[in-house]
């Protein structure tokens, strides 16, 4: 006999975590180990460059030509990151989230195997040419695997899983940051091991995750397979009776089908998703603007002025990284429990006082030589800020505010904005600093006030809601009406979960 029993909360079966260790591990991290991989033994590579320009024309490259490549060598990354995530709308809807991850591993360990031959075949260009290669592997992960996490995840833990997206890039950072201190691989001889190591986490993906299942969502929704559906969610969730969240999936499906499947261009013009629109783009371009990655960048300088040896700041950026760590997985950690709004307006509020503090730090520095070390403590706030909501966060929220039909069109915009914000600030950011020095960082500093206010006003809390009940939301602030929720009541009249819905708001 079926027993209506209330609605139950998941837990971290064993299955769920497998897979999202499996997923996020194999894809996030290749993100965060190839943003910072090349950072510290930037020398060693640059002298590879020019050694093997000078075997081949008899004469050293022109300083010239060597930062022309160098620049490269590290803007190749998010240009390519911007390709990718162009290409994952197209992907998630013809080979399923699960599937296109696995594709993915082909741009990790292609250029995973041309980069450890590199030295060997005496050709900087393949290090180049993989840069773009990892770049559209990032871009492809970076919106594939928040989509699978989300729907794989009852909705009392999507926060969480939603958060392994970061948390995975952050440890990535950390793992390339280790490895390629001069002690183990960043060296002479090491280098090329240092670079082919992004394609270990490819293999292990490869083998690990064709054993878990596809979005349940996916499977339901866009391939009609009720059947392997229900399986999976019996695996996932680790119960019989998933009935429930079989008919939460039908009311979404019944919900979009007015609209069909939405492109890019759809969703630019679709007035019932035009505050969700408006909303990825502020949170995407808010998270890279607020000035994350000037902060790495001006990080070293920093730490020279407070004193730290050249030779020692390598440490001191390992140091960072241990709480950029501890700090994001705080964050994963209380999602569920403080909610998402409030872990971006206390992290951009943290990140803008940091910005504005650094800036009186930095320019009265040379008349009180102890703001040195308040510089230090500023970008060890700053990080610790960003890593517990502008950085995290998003990922979760920008699977939410979408439902199954707009979803993957979504990814497109909102991995074009984040790849494109990053490649303008790492390209912009140096010409900027040198104009106006310190000042820059308040320009970092009302970007996150804009980026607060419009969260605290727009951006409604999602935590513990389904798809359709964050819908219904933003169907309020589009001022526009919902006629499904009614027809959906009228066709499926056995299903309990509408009227609940209907209440909810």
């Amino acid at each position: 006999m079926e027993m209506p029993s209330p609605p139950r909360k998941g837990r971290l079966q064993p299955m769920l975590v497998l897979a999202t260790l499996s997923a996020a591990f194999g894809s996030a991290f290749q993100y965060g180990y190839n943003i910072a991989v090349v950072n510290t033994p930037h020398k060693v590579l640059k002298s590879f460059y020019n050694d093997t320009y000078f075997e081949r024309h008899g004469t050293g490259m022109d300083e010239r030509l060597l930062l022309l490549l160098w620049s490269c060598t590290v803007s190749m990354f998010p240009l390519g990151g911007l390709l990718g995530s162009l290409m994952v709308g197209v992907l998630v809807d013809k080979c399923g989230r699960k599937g296109t991850l696995l594709i993915n591993n082909v741009f990790a360990i292609v250029p995973a195997v041309l980069m450890g031959v590199s030295k060997v075949a005496k050709a900087f260009e393949l290090i180049i040419f993989s840069r773009v290669l990892l770049g559209v592997c990032a871009g492809i992960s970076y919106s594939a695997l928040p989509m699978y996490l989300g729907e794989l995840a009852p909705k009392n833990l999507r926060g969480t899983l939603g958060t392994m997206t970061e948390v995975f890039v952050i440890v990535g950072v950390f793992l390339a940051q280790i490895f390629s201190l001069q002690g183990i691989l960043g060296n002479p001889t090491g280098w090329p091991v240092l670079l082919a190591l992004t394609g270990v986490p490819a293999l292990l993906q490869l083998l690990s995750l064709p054993f878990f299942p596809e979005s349940p969502r996916y499977t339901l929704i866009q391939k009609g397979d009720e059947v392997t559906a229900r399986q999976a969610l019996r695996t996932l969730r680790g119960w019989a009776d998933v009935q429930d969240e079989i008919e939460e999936m039908r009311l979404e499906d019944q919900a979009e089908r007015a609209e069909g499947r939405l492109s890019v261009l759809n969703l630019f013009t679709f007035r019932p998703l035009r505050w969700q629109l408006i909303s990825i783009i502020v949170l995407m371009a808010g998270q890279q603007l607020s000035g994350v990655n000037a902060i790495n960048y001006y990080a070293d300088m920093i730490y020279v002025s407070a004193g730290v040896a050249a030779d020692h700041s390598q440490y001191v950026t390992v140091g960072a990284g241990v709480v950029n760590i501890v700090m994001t997985v705080i964050s994963a950690v209380t999602v569920e429990w403080l909610g998402r709004r409030l872990l971006l307006l206390v992290g951009y509020g943290i990140c803008g006082s940091a910005c504005l503090t650094l800036t009186l730090a930095l320019l009265f520095q040379s008349t009180v030589p102890e703001l040195s070390y308040l510089s230090v403590v500023c970008v060890f706030s700053y990080i610790a800020g960003h890593s517990i909501g502008p950085s995290p966060v998003p990922s979760v929220v920008r699977t939410e505010i979408f439902l199954q039909s707009s979803r993957p069109a979504a990814f497109v915009v909102d991995g074009a904005v984040h790849w494109l914000t990053n490649f303008i600030v790492g390209f912009v950011f140096p010409s900027v600093q040198a104009a106006i020095g310190a000042y820059s960082f308040i320009v970092f500093a009302g970007i996150c006030l804009l980026t607060a206010v419009y969260i605290y006003v727009v951006i409604p809390e999602t935590k513990g809601q389904t798809f359709v009940e964050i819908n219904r939301i933003f169907a309020k602030r589009n001022g526009v009406e919902i006629p499904e929720k009614k027809e959906i009541t009228d066709v499926e009249p056995h299903a309990p979960s509408p009227p609940a819905k209907e209440t909810s708001f």
